[in-house]
């Protein structure tokens, strides 16, 4: 057992045993940070790759709002919703991603294109507000502890979840960083025209990594919906939902693999903190906030805290004087 494996296993014991010394407020903390990672290392899946989207938000909106909907007006276990909810996210990304990659659409172009697609899904749902409740949100039917509603009043189970989707969007993500379509999509990253040219599918390759990218979203969208039991327009979908989980995603390092989870304990920290601190006095602080430390990290931190530390660990054993025999 090297170093690495031996830090992985110690790290996961010690989240394993979290819930059982962890009070009830702070394991509402670790839930939305474990949940928030999931949803921001899917989004980096895409971001790392030069495919910024700034449409996630439409991906975890139709992903939190189709179970919960089919869940209170007709019964429908959210072990059918959430998958459904997923595969119409998938279907949106496919009605985006094929006429913007068939037409070549990249760039701030394609950003441009994936932030009007979640502003539309959110007044979308804002405009159905007679099924969805519009922008004064929509309550989940409560009926106590069951896995067939997927609702439990004990967090522990939230967090059992939460913990596995996050260990499962981390095997995606590695499975995506170390298989063989990787150098494919950096040859694409780097030059559309020059990758095609060596027989790179370069459509299959960018849909597919926008499948991957919104199903996960979708995903981490129905269980953050499954676990809140409220929705609103304003926090699960939109702009200001696709600009956060661009932000974290950058400061916490989107080229690292645990660089998102960084960023969403930045994110959960800070505003727990803002809220803490000024109540109701400085209303908009968070947002004021993740815009200057946005511009900052992306002037001095263009690879995030993680590729920081990782740039400064090398250059540290770079400077350390050779060994004498």
């Amino acid at each position: 057992m090297n170093a690495r494996t031996g830090t992985s296993a110690v790290g996961l014991g010690l989240l394993i045993a979290l819930p059982f010394v962890t009070p009830p407020y702070f394991m509402h903390l670790l839930i939305q940070i474990l949940l928030w990672g999931f949803i921001y290392t899917a989004w980096s899946m895409m971001g790392r790759f030069g495919f910024v989207s700034l449409g996630h938000g439409a991906f975890m909106g139709v992903g939190a709002y189709v179970p919960a909907l089919l869940w209170n007006y007709y019964g429908v276990t959210p072990w059918i919703g959430i998958p459904l909810g997923v595969a119409l996210s998938v279907l949106l990304a496919l009605v985006i991603g094929y006429p913007c990659f068939r037409l070549k659409v990249v760039g701030h172009y394609f950003a441009l294109v994936t932030l009007a697609l979640s502003q539309v899904v959110m007044l979308s749902i804002v405009a159905a507000r007679d099924v969805t409740g519009g922008s004064l949100g929509f309550t989940q039917r409560a009926v106590g502890h069951s896995w067939y509603a997927l609702q439990f009043p004990d967090k522990r189970y939230f967090y059992a979840i939460s913990l596995v989707l996050w260990l499962g969007g981390l095997a995606v993500w590695r499975a995506i960083d170390r298989g063989v379509g990787r150098e494919a999509l950096d040859a694409i990253s780097e030059d559309e025209e020059a990758a095609a040219s060596i027989g790179i599918n370069v459509m299959r390759e960018k849909l597919r990594v926008t499948v991957i990218s919104a199903a996960l979203t979708a995903l981490g969208g129905a269980i953050f919906a499954q676990y809140l039991m409220y929705l609103n327009p304003e926090t699960v979908s939109g702009i200001a939902v696709s600009l956060q989980i661009v932000f974290a995603a950058i400061v916490g390092g989107m080229y690292a693999m645990l660089g998102p989870t960084v960023g969403a304990f930045l994110t959960i920290s800070l505003n727990e903190g803002l809220r803490v601190a000024f109540a109701a006095n400085f209303i908009g602080a968070a947002n004021t906030i993740y815009g200057v430390l946005l511009i900052l990290c992306i002037i001095f931190m263009p690879r995030g805290i993680l590729g920081m530390l990782e740039r400064v660990g090398i250059r540290g054993d770079r400077t350390k004087p050779a060994a004498t025999k």
